[in-house]
Formats: structure tokens, C-alpha cells, sequence
């Protein structure tokens, strides 16, 4: 994962950055806080950062409200190295925008370990931020059955944008994830299947020789 670091005393830079390389990380070490700023502010710039206090040029609280100010949409884990260790400082940089605050001098498993809570928070806002890009896409596919859809005053199909026309549920289902059962609702059970059932038992009447039932043959009320 890539870590950038803005520390402007140079041995502590060749510090952080020997062991974060240890680590695995791939770094890119600033001595500048307007350096910095411009390599996290960029579409591809580093994730994670490191940030010391006192920089010339800016520094890391500065670092900290530009890029929280930023509306792109990537996750920023920023964590302050500083010598000031009053209450009020830790409370300036967290305010400023800053995810962890770490006091000089600190043991390099201490340094180890709050870069890894922070590479642990960008994995899960990632994925979260993926989660909802798939909700959002969702919520298009639906979008697409709202509006105006042509349908056959007859048969209810409904014309596709490549003026094919096909049966409502099929149209649907390609359309959403609604699944269809079949029944006969009461007023088409009366108009449609009961005259159908009325001609069937006529027909077995019929081959049977037996008297059809309301028709001439029929025993008539005395």
C-alpha cells in the first residue's frame, strides 16, 4: 500500500521511511507541507499519510482541513506526528481532521500498529463505498420501470426501445427482480373460465347422449 510521509527534519524522514519500506509499504517521502498537500489532493495520490506538525510552507493541522474539505469521494487516513503532547494539541489536530495523533518519540510497534488500524479503516470504507455504488446501481435498474412504458390495449404487451414487443412479465423480470406466480382473479374466473367449463361439460354431454342441462332436451318444470 502506498504511505506518504511529510517530515521536514531529514533523519526522521530516512527513519519513517526504512522502516515503513520494511513494512512493506511503498513511500513517498515529502519535506514540505505544501508538497504533501499537492501529492494528496491529486486523483491518485496516497491513502494513508503521515503527517509531521511544524513544516514549512504549510503544516500538518493545515494538511489535515484542506483535505477534509476536499468532496471527491476518497478516503483519507491521516494520522499527526508531533512532539506537542498537551491535551489541547491532540484536540486541535483531531478537530483539524486528523484520524490518529502520535507523540515523539515513539517505538517503531507503536508506529506499526497505528498504520495498520488506518490501512484496516480504508479497506473497510472501500468497501462500503462499493456496497453503495452497488446499491446506487440498483436503484437505477429500477428507476427504469418508472415513467411511461407503451403497452397493447389488447394483448398488453409492451414495446421495447428496439420496437420489439413482449409479454409484461418477461418485460419485468429482465427489468427487476420481481418473479411472477399465475391465477385467476374472480370477475376473469366468471367471464372467462366458466363459460369455458360450461362448453366442456356440454361437449361431454353431448358424446354421452345425455341431456344437456337448461338446453331443449332438459326435463322441463311441471
Amino acid at each position: 500500500m502506498r504511505l506518504l510521509v511529510a517530515e521536514d527534519d531529514r533523519a526522521s524522514g530516512r527513519i519513517l521511511e526504512s522502516l515503513l519500506t520494511r513494512w512493506d509499504y511503498d513511500v513517498q517521502l515529502h519535506r514540505e507541507g505544501l508538497a504533501a498537500w499537492e501529492a494528496l489532493r491529486a486523483s491518485d495520490g496516497p491513502q494513508l499519510a503521515l503527517l509531521d506538525w511544524m513544516m514549512p510552507g504549510m503544516d500538518g493541522v493545515d494538511i489535515c482541513r484542506r483535505v477534509r474539505a476536499l468532496d471527491d469521494g476518497r478516503p483519507r487516513y491521516l494520522i499527526m506526528l508531533t512532539a506537542m503532547d498537551r491535551k489541547e494539541n491532540v484536540v486541535a489536530a483531531l478537530r483539524a481532521g486528523a484520524d490518529d495523533y502520535l507523540t515523539k518519540p515513539f517505538s517503531p510497534e507503536e508506529l506499526r500498529a497505528r498504520v495498520e488500524v488506518g490501512e484496516r479503516v480504508l479497506a473497510l470504507q472501500s468497501a462500503l463505498q462499493a456496497r453503495v455504488s452497488e446499491l446506487e446501481a440498483a436503484l437505477e435498474h429500477v428507476r427504469l420501470l418508472q415513467g411511461l412504458l407503451p403497452i397493447c390495449s389488447y394483448c398488453k404487451r409492451i414495446r421495447r426501445d428496439d420496437d420489439y414487443w413482449q409479454q409484461i412479465e418477461s418485460y419485468i423480470s429482465e427489468h427487476s427482480e420481481a418473479k411472477f406466480t399465475h391465477g385467476i382473479c374472480p370477475a376473469c374466473y366468471q367471464e372467462q373460465v366458466e363459460p369455458e367449463l360450461e362448453r366442456f361439460r356440454s361437449d361431454m354431454a353431448a358424446r354421452q347422449g345425455l341431456p344437456i342441462a337448461g338446453g331443449s332436451d332438459a326435463p322441463q318444470p311441471a
